[in-house]
């Protein structure tokens, strides 16, 4: 199972986390998958960035950099190949990063083959 996947199910576990993932490969150089979820509050939005965090540890895959407060609308994981966002909900409206990469793909993360 690729880290893809097993990102999307570790973030799927919270409810309402509105999981879109968008194919990035044709659009950006920086990385093949934004991954874009929606927390309920800041407790929630850093229980899920330390569960990707350690998923990504214990899977010995690289992570570039994370945010390691708790106090932000918008969190970050960059895990090279995978650059999970993490907002609430208001901030995902107001940053709105489906619209603004709009040419991107939808995918479904359990039909790619990233890894």
């Amino acid at each position: 199972m690729g880290i893809l996947k097993r990102i999307c199910e570790e973030i799927s576990k919270d409810e309402d986390a509105d999981v879109t993932v968008l194919k990035m490969t044709e659009l950006s150089y920086m990385t093949d998958y934004f991954v874009i979820a929606t927390a309920d509050s800041n407790t929630q939005m850093k229980a899920m960035r330390d569960r990707i965090v350690e998923l990504l540890k214990e899977n010995r895959h690289p992570i570039v950099f994370y945010d390691k407060d708790s106090d932000h609308d918008w969190m970050i994981v960059d895990a090279e190949e995978v650059v999970v966002h993490i907002f609430t909900k208001k901030a995902r409206e107001f940053y709105d990063l489906e619209s603004l990469w709009s040419d991107a793909e939808r995918v479904d993360p359990g039909k790619e083959d990233e890894d």
